[in-house]
């Protein structure tokens, strides 16, 4: 577990066995059920989660529908970003899809680990930096590719959520139709066979 956490950082910055050891002793390891909602709109966020194993999705709510902004997978992190950077209160839900592992690292932790380290701060800022540019790039993919090109896109990044992700959270994510989904998933069907 700890060792997937160690590769994932590594591709922002190395961390001594001593450093990485100190970080180690400030992560919490939780576990989920699935569809176990983590955080509620209106609740603070207190964690930034690094998934070891399963799905979960982050939302929000426009009147009765649900609006998909993340799935994450294994190597992921996941949280409601603006409440775990600010304090306050999340608008947004984040909810398992599969049974999820996480290891878990509080806002008070990192901040304690960036006191005393200015290697942490600089790795801290690397993967903030890294999730919003991740962010922007993806809200530009939905604004200027198409319903079929967006569809094929995230198919051909992520082919296994095809089928781990129920097909009502892809085509919000997508910004597709659930009925434009569904055909573009036969079209593809067809296309294979």
């Amino acid at each position: 577990m700890l060792t997937m956490l160690r590769s994932y950082l590594s591709g922002y910055i190395e961390l001594t066995e001593e450093e990485f050891t100190g970080l180690a002793h400030k992560i919490e390891v939780r576990t989920f059920e699935k569809k176990y909602q983590i955080i509620g709109a209106g609740e603070v966020d207190i964690y930034l989660n690094f998934i070891v194993k399963g799905l979960a999705r982050k939302y929000f709510l426009k009147g009765r529908e649900e609006i998909v902004t993340q799935i994450a997978k294994e190597t992921d992190l996941i949280s409601s970003s603006v409440s775990f950077l600010t304090g306050a209160p999340s608008t947004y839900y984040v909810e398992t899809i599969e049974p999820c592992t996480f290891i878990s690292v509080s806002k008070s932790n990192i901040e304690e680990l960036y006191k005393k380290s200015h290697k942490m701060e600089h790795l801290g800022r690397l993967i903030i930096t890294n999730l919003f540019l991740q962010q922007e790039e993806w809200e530009y993919d939905r604004m200027r590719l198409t319903t079929r090109e967006r569809f094929v896109q995230f198919l051909q990044s992520n082919p296994d959520l095809l089928q781990r992700v129920p097909q009502k959270h892809l085509a919000s994510y997508l910004n597709i139709k659930p009925e434009t989904f569904s055909r573009l998933k036969h079209l593809l069907k067809k296309k294979k066979s």
